[in-house]
């Protein structure tokens, strides 16, 4: 008998960064498309247990504006699209909700791929570089694992979950040998990995043929989630939610005029600081130069010569944490005296401890808030402590989170692929994490809240959009092809 539908329609209420609005408070949502709750797991579970011929009458995900874009910031402002692509949910419609469980199973396996023993590539641009991201995401996984077999596993069956780790090693072609292997061979349930940007795009496209459900909570290319598979998810903030807030700052808040970029030339690099080089540019404020290097250099001169002789106001780094401090004190030591901005992976002792005093006043976007007040996240601080001596950072945070995303699905939707798919991609509530509440938008991305990290000499301090007073760009209220106009922002645009 066909499911009924459920009378809903989602609310993504998607609180990106903070904002100011109309009356100078400080607001900034996705607009959601009707006040109404969502589905209950409950009212999903009924939806999805359909046949082989049916698809569940579920409502998809839609939202009014694609990861809260101002207005001003948008590509093609000037123009009316025909279509806009990322506001509607994608929807599974193949026979697997109706596979039926296997008779035996003596564990229930969840693969991991993720970068965890040195390699050298083409790829990497020689020597691999991840391991230590890669080791962490590992960590946090297994915390995970453990803790949900501490309280009796898989409870239909009362048997373990099992961990199923593959190395990601860099390589395009193996790392969608390695999804085949845990898809085909080892029988996984889901799949969580991986980092690099390049190979989880290869990967997502394997797990789509293999119909598996995969979450990511490492890579934050944006593109990854533009790919339009079904079966992929994003338990963590990517560049684009990232670069919007800093453009806010160096822009709206600071009133900088002359921004230079030096980046790793890598996929990470390139495709992180897209967004910055995009929105700079719509502003009417261009980067005035962008400067690329070899991963895992020694010497920058060449580029902080040219830097130098473009005389930025502010300096913005994109790349790893090892890179971020040899090119900070080589700039320092030049008397160059430029605020100096980083992505996320500086987030680190290893960035601190080589950089020494010229990290101070640093300042990098961040994906959460390690600061907040919340008594899972102090939990699980504490026994990570316990068991690898330091202190979590955001590869282990959200893989823990995202590992118990799968773990939650799981455990309500039985061993079944895609109705494990389905109970996090129709999900309406966000998940309780220690990395802070994650509500996935219509692309199954996290919508959550980015923030600010600045070293202060002796810690990292965490600032929100609000924490710092960052104004936004209008966001409009309904999609484009909805606007009177195209241009709500009197920029006039320039193109993409």
């Amino acid at each position: 008998m066909r499911t009924q539908r459920v009378a809903w329609i989602p609310v993504l209420l998607v609180i990106l960064f903070g904002g100011l609005n109309g009356e100078g408070g400080l607001a900034q949502e996705e607009v959601a498309d009707e006040e109404k709750a969502g589905p209950t797991t409950e009212e999903v579970l009924e939806a999805i247990d359909v046949d082989a011929y049916e698809v569940p009458d579920l409502p998809l995900k839609k939202v009014s504006n694609y990861a809260s874009s101002a207005v001003d910031v948008e590509p093609f402002g000037h123009v009316k699209p025909y279509y806009e692509h990322f506001l509607e949910q994608m929807e599974y419609t193949g026979p697997g909700r109706a596979i039926p469980e296997p008779d035996h199973v003596d564990t229930v396996k969840i693969g991991f791929l993720g970068p965890i023993v040195p390699t050298v590539s083409v790829a990497t641009g020689g020597k691999s570089h991840g391991e230590r991201l890669g080791i962490a995401m590992l960590r946090g996984a297994r915390m995970a694992i453990d803790e949900a077999n501490e309280a009796g596993g898989y409870h239909r069956r009362k048997i373990p979950f099992e961990l199923v780790v593959h190395n990601d090693n860099g390589l395009w072609g193996a790392s969608g040998n390695e999804i085949v292997d845990l898809a085909y061979k080892q029988n996984v349930w889901a799949i969580l990995g991986t980092i690099d940007g390049a190979n989880s795009h290869i990967a997502i496209r394997v797990a789509l043929k293999a119909e598996l459900p995969m979450i990511n909570t490492g890579d934050t290319d944006p593109t990854f989630i533009e790919t339009n598979i079904p079966w992929v998810l994003r338990c963590i903030g990517d560049d684009r939610q990232q670069n919007y807030l800093l453009l806010d700052y160096l822009y709206r808040k600071q009133g900088f005029e002359r921004v230079a970029i030096m980046r790793a030339s890598n996929r990470y690099g390139r495709f992180g600081v897209r967004e910055i080089k995009d929105g700079s540019r719509r502003l009417g404020k261009p980067i005035v130069l962008e400067m690329a290097y070899k991963v895992g250099a020694e010497d920058y001169s060449l580029q902080i010569d040219r830097i130098a002789e473009a005389d930025p106001e502010v300096i913005v780094h994109w790349g790893d944490a090892a890179d971020a401090a040899r090119i900070l004190n080589q700039i320092r030591a030049r008397g160059m005296k430029q605020p100096f901005f980083c992505s996320d992976r500086c987030v680190s002792e290893a960035f601190v401890e080589m950089a020494g005093e010229h990290a101070k006043e640093v300042m990098s976007t961040f994906p959460w808030n390690p600061d907040r007040e919340d008594p899972a996240l102090a939990a699980f601080r504490e026994r990570y402590m316990e068991l690898y001596g330091v202190e979590p950072d955001t590869y282990a945070a959200h893989a823990y989170d995202g590992m118990n995303m799968v773990i939650w699905a799981i455990q309500n939707a039985g061993l079944n692929r895609a109705r494990i798919r389905d109970l996090l991609a129709y999900r309406s509530e966000p998940w309780p994490g220690v990395t802070g509440e994650i509500p996935l938008n219509a692309v199954l991305d996290d919508a959550g809240e980015v923030f600010f990290a600045r070293w202060d000499g002796s810690d990292w301090h965490y600032y929100s959009r609000e924490d710092l007073e960052i104004p936004s760009g209008q966001i409009a209220p309904v999609t484009r092809q909805e606007r009177e106009q195209a241009d709500l922002s009197g920029a006039g645009g320039d193109g993409p």
